[in-house]
Order: C-alpha cells, then structure tokens, then sequence
C-alpha cells in the first residue's frame, strides 16, 4: 500500500447481514483460467499495481461473483462502478491541482458512494428471502459458519481471521491461485504501514517539507501544520455551511493544499522517504511485501478476460 499517492476508492460493498459487507468485491468462476507465468520463485523488487488495475481485479471479482452465485440458484446484482476519475482519493497527501480544482477533497464522490451503497439492491434481496433460504445463500457466499477459517499472523503482534469457503474462496482461487497464500501475503503487506509511517513522519528530510508546506499554506490563508488537519477542517466546515457553499469552501482549500505540496515537493519526498524505509524493513517483511504484489500481478492477468479497464 502506498501512504502518498492517491488510492483506488473501494466497490461499494454492503447488505444488511455483515457477511456481505465484507465479500461484495469478491466472485467465483467454474471453470479454471490458466495460470500465468508469475516470478513466485524470485519476488524481488515486484512492483506496485496501479489504481486501475487494482480496481480491474476489484471489478473482476464481481463479475465471478454474480456467476457464482446464479451457479447457486441466487440472484446478484454487481456493484455500480464509479468511474476511474472518481475513485481516487487522497493519500497523506495529494498534489493534484486539477482534481482539487473539480472535486476538493472528494466529499461529493463519497456521498455518491454512500447512496450506492444504501441501494445497493443486493441487501433488498438478501432480507426479501426466507430465513432458510438466507441461511443458504450466506453459506454459498462464504461457506456459512462451519466454513474453515484461515489466520495470519501481523507483524506486530495480533491476528486476523477469515472464513475459507463457498464463492468467495473460489473467486479467490480463480483470480489468485492460492486462497490461503494471498490472505497471509496480502494481510501481513497491508499492515507494515504501522511499522514505516512512524519513521516517516519523524524524518527530517519530510519535516522540513512538511513545514515549508505549513509556510505555503499560511500565505494562502489556511494556516494548517498538516494536510490531516486541513482535511479535517473542511469536513467540520460541510457541517456548518450550506451544501453549495460548503463545497466551494472545501474546494478552495484542497486546491490550495495540492498547490502548496506541488510546491514544496512534499508528496515526492514523502514517496522517497517511504522506498527508503521499506527497503529498511526486515527481510521477511519484504518478502511479504513482493508475494503480495506477485498475487496481484497473477490476479490482473487473470482479470484482464473478465472485466475491462474503467474509464
């Protein structure tokens, strides 16, 4: 995961039992797709996927799933797709003027989300059904409470736990090869942001950034020390202003934000300062690192039969 450059914003994903809140990304295919020739001998220095094509892989997942499912005799409604422009959002920081300038900080793509998320028509389905009939569509969504559990251990300290069955296995199955290899992979990468981001933030290299940042941004009348606390202060702001202003006023404030951390080159030394630091981290954390990434490239190409690239 990158903590600077914009993030690819999630499917909506959500129904009225939590089970569906957290396996609306994932499907399942019947039929096998050949297996890429993906470097899980040698996973050094892989690199990073794009938004889009995560988002592909994300996209993909729903098509499995909707097959899966009406495999099973249930009905499945995928996921409305946001557009690519859309689903970004904001790292630590984002020096995108051009975005700022069209959505602020995002405030108005998030609403649009929410509301998806509330229609979704999956959850409408879901309570409309007999309680057997729920108790059977949530087994083939996951395998149901006696499906087996998989487990990783983060670095530090804890676990995380995940049901291993029904079309959100085999999905993963499909698109990644290894359901159990990916969740350790992929959970142990997402969580090592805990042990480089504190080195970041006391880096002198990005403190000296970050404070000619708070300089810019005090001459533009916005005297924040940190884009967290801007952020922050145009959300409190959408509670206190009508809706046309609010945006107006949240606007003014990321373009002035992305302005200022064009400037000071402040997203660019906070990206270096991030390499510099995961190269730090102890070798099997690396590892996990680079196997995570060797599942998405095998999970993309994978995609790339199932779902175009959004636009």
């Amino acid at each position: 995961m990158n903590h600077w450059q914009a993030r690819a914003r999630p499917v909506p994903a959500g129904t009225a039992a939590a089970i569906m809140a957290a396996v609306l990304l994932a499907g399942c295919s019947g039929n096998q797709p050949p297996s890429p020739a993906v470097p899980f001998a040698a996973t050094r220095n892989v690199p990073p996927l794009t938004d889009a094509q995560l988002l592909r892989i994300s996209d993909a997942q729903q098509v499995l799933l909707r097959r899966c499912m009406n495999r099973n005799g249930f009905a499945y409604w995928q996921a409305q797709r946001l557009s690519l422009e859309e689903s970004r959002t904001a790292g630590y920081v984002s020096d995108d003027v051009g975005w700022a300038r069209e959505h602020g900080y995002g405030s108005r793509i998030t609403a649009k989300d929410d509301r998806r998320r509330r229609h979704n028509p999956n959850i409408a389905y879901h309570a409309s059904l007999s309680a057997a009939q729920r108790r059977k569509y949530d087994a083939a969504m996951d395998g149901g409470l006696d499906a087996p559990v998989i487990t990783a251990e983060l670095p530090r300290g804890g676990t995380v736990k995940k049901r291993e069955g029904g079309c959100v296995a085999e999905s993963e199955k499909q698109l990644y090869g290894d359901v159990r290899g990916w969740f350790r992979a992929d959970k142990v990468a997402s969580s090592l942001q805990a042990l480089y981001v504190p080195k970041i933030m006391a880096d002198t290299k990005f403190t000296t950034a970050l404070s000619a940042w708070s300089q810019c941004m005090n001459r533009t009348g916005h005297p924040f020390t940190d884009p967290g606390a801007a952020r922050q202060a145009a959300a409190q702001q959408s509670l206190q202003l009508g809706a046309a202003q609010a945006f107006r006023a949240e606007r003014d404030l990321a373009v002035a934000d992305a302005t200022c951390a064009r400037r000071t080159s402040l997203r660019a030394i906070g990206k270096q300062r991030e390499n510099h630091y995961i190269k730090a981290l102890p070798r099997t954390y690396r590892q996990a690192l680079n196997l995570s990434r060797a599942f998405q490239h095998r999970a993309l190409q994978r995609a790339a039969a199932l779902a175009p690239p959004r636009t």
